[in-house]
């Protein structure tokens, strides 16, 4: 058997497996939670757990301000959605909600405060809210966009979400009590922690070190594997 039958099979596989191990790796981002209008941009971006829901948001520590926008399909064709904060507790009594529906072909947004589960009040909130407004994306999700005022110092808050089915006289309709509808609460991290035994260096310069390391280790890898098959095909 000739040399060159054995260089072709025995080449290819470790080599894609070289040029796996040199090729640098890709961190996820933004780019796949598209908003239906795409007119603004956030800092920030994440897939809520539940009713089919994303919210992208910019936190700014200057001023104490948080931007959001709230993505998510209502119930129903006509239906509703909603985002709120509640400042003193994780669930949804006492949440203060920013709702968005289609009223007379506009969408609209509103604001409630939430002082029980019986009780959905329309009127001002615990906190300032401004810039709100709405659009229905040809997806069948809606957006919600507005900024809201947190507290100073703030590192989390506990946001609720919700959708329903539709409103009716002006008010809208509850929603359903299946399990994703009862699960959607949870924290938004506003600024993230580091651990104790961890020394505080910018960001940028933590993710240049960290990369290049990564990428020494894979060529070093990468010129191992290719000795090793000049080894083998020619000696």
């Amino acid at each position: 058997m000739k040399m060159g039958s054995l260089f072709t099979p025995l080449l290819l596989p470790l080599f894609c497996l070289c040029l796996t191990l040199i090729s640098p790796t890709h961190s996820t981002d933004c780019s796949s939670l598209k908003l239906s209008g795409g007119k603004k941009q956030y800092s920030n971006c994440t897939h809520l757990p539940t009713l089919n829901a994303t919210l992208h948001f910019t936190y700014n520590a200057t001023n104490s301000s948080l931007s959001i926008a709230f993505s998510a399909p209502p119930a129903k064709s006509g239906g509703w959605i909603a985002w709120a904060v509640n400042p003193t507790a994780t669930g949804m009594a006492g949440s203060q909600a920013l709702l968005a529906f289609k009223n007379n072909g506009s969408m609209v947004v509103k604001t409630y405060n939430i002082s029980s589960y019986s009780s959905i009040v329309e009127g001002k909130l615990s906190f300032d809210v401004w810039d709100l407004e709405a659009e229905a994306g040809s997806d069948g999700k809606m957006v919600l966009y507005g900024s809201l005022k947190v507290e100073e110092s703030a590192e989390k808050l506990n946001q609720v979400w919700q959708v329903g089915p539709g409103i009716a006289d002006g008010h809208p309709m509850k929603h359903e009590f299946d399990k994703a509808n009862l699960g959607s609460v949870g924290e938004l991290q506003l600024v993230e922690k580091l651990t104790p035994s961890s020394p505080s260096p910018s960001p940028q310069i933590a993710n240049a070190n960290s990369g290049y390391g990564l990428r020494v280790t894979q060529l070093n890898v990468g010129f191992w594997i290719l000795g090793l098959i000049y080894f083998i095909v020619f000696m």
